[in-house]
């Protein structure tokens, strides 16, 4: 038995979505996002009081199963395994074992996740710190409520041969960068040596991908280090016949320089959180389920690989291998406890992006909020989940001629 969530209703939201959608065509993945229709206002019969867990019938029970909540969650991206928690707890009964029912919404180049969940397409939406905050600033009332990966992934890349070892050596080069908003931690690292990104580099669009630099046509592109960075690492080197190394490579990672953003986040509805107490109950639900997900990923790689691998990513296993491992050391270890915020961090975020002018102004205080994670933290913790991390190392991962 399922029940769904009660959606506030936000009209002229929605109507001025649709209108935006007949008016622009955007092109910035593969899905539109979902249904956003907004359901009949029904309240869960599963969501108790603030901080509730459903009754779950005991083993052996006549009594009739408790319902499911249906819930929505709108990804960035499409399947891979920068997600593979959420697929985890979908398909490991993490959602179901606490009263949720949880459709994973693929996103895409088109899709902008915090538009989809102001307007009642989905109830919890994954984005980057800054393209939460940007919509936010624009009038959308979303909340990030659990911080999950702690470090950023965005790197400048660039061969050996080049000699850029740091920022300062950018200078007079073909810089890469996929704009999109995406270019701005590369900005604010040429500014943080007094480079001008607008006269002291040349600046080229890079497509999503490392051919630029491969082919030579860029000094260092822009990369991820769960995704473009092994692109390279996957390809052939002519010189040698064999695939790149690392030690071909020059890394600038703009966590070392200070530059950094916080990246992957779990966003709510503020309004939603603030009026209805059954989805405040649900977030926290949810989170803990989520979070666990995460960490059954940190503690069994190969298992959390196979699942993203049966939700027909992009790239092969090999490639998602790389990613898998790549993306557990953003989020492990998590001093404060996964998913909870650093305060720092998203200090620097707010410096980075006022100074880039990504945004006009520091956000409220209502930009994001701990209690929903912390709460859900204590509950796995409570259950004897090791929500540190703190031993944590990296996987040793065998890198394959285009990620298969």
């Amino acid at each position: 038995m399922k029940a769904k969530i009660f959606r506030q209703p936000k009209l002229w939201r929605f109507l001025a979505l649709l209108g935006a959608l007949v008016m622009v065509a955007t092109a910035c993945g593969n899905d539109d996002g979902g249904d956003t229709q907004q359901p009949e206002a029904t309240m869960s019969p599963t969501a108790g009081g603030e901080g509730e867990q459903p009754e779950m019938p005991a083993a052996g029970s006549e009594d009739e199963p408790a319902e499911l909540t249906e819930v929505s969650l709108q990804l960035q991206w499409v399947p891979q395994s920068q997600f593979a928690g959420y697929f985890a707890a979908r398909d490991l009964g993490f959602y179901e074992d606490v009263g949720l029912d949880v459709e994973i919404i693929d996103g895409g180049l088109d899709i902008v996740p915090a538009t989809v969940l102001d307007s009642g397409g989905a109830d919890f939406a994954i984005s980057w710190v800054p393209r939460g905050l940007v919509p936010r600033e624009e009038g959308l009332n979303i909340t990030n409520i659990a911080q999950v990966f702690q470090r950023s992934g965005t790197l400048q890349v660039s061969f050996a041969e080049a000699g850029i070892n740091e920022p300062a050596d950018l200078a007079g080069k073909k810089v890469g960068n996929w704009g999109f908003g995406n270019e701005f931690e590369l900005f604010a690292g040429l500014n943080s040596v007094g480079l001008d990104p607008k006269s002291d580099v040349t600046l080229v669009q890079q497509d999503f991908n490392m051919t630029a630099l491969i082919n030579g046509d860029i000094d260092a592109a822009q990369a991820m280090i769960y995704n473009e960075y092994a692109q390279v690492l996957e390809t052939i080197n002519p010189e040698t016949g064999e695939l790149f190394q690392p030690e071909d490579l020059r890394v600038i990672d703009w966590n070392e320089v200070g530059t950094a953003m916080l990246q992957d986040a779990i966003w709510a509805d503020a309004d939603r959180l603030e009026s209805h107490a059954k989805y405040r109950d649900i977030a926290v639900r949810f989170v803990e389920a989520s979070l666990r997900g995460w960490i059954h990923c940190r503690d069994n790689f190969q298992e959390c690989v196979d699942i993203i691998m049966a939700a027909s990513p992009l790239g092969g296993p090999g490639h998602q291998a790389w990613m898998m491992n790549e993306i557990n050391a953003l989020i492990w270890p998590s001093p404060g406890g996964v998913g909870i915020m650093d305060q720092a961090l998203y200090d620097q975020t707010i410096e980075v992006a006022t100074s880039q002018g990504v945004l006009a102004s520091a956000p409220d205080a209502g930009a994001f909020r701990t209690d929903i994670a912390q709460e859900a933290v204590d509950n796995l913790r409570a259950a004897g989940h090791d929500v540190f991390g703190n031993n944590y190392a990296r996987q040793d991962v065998q890198v394959t001629e285009g990620g298969q």
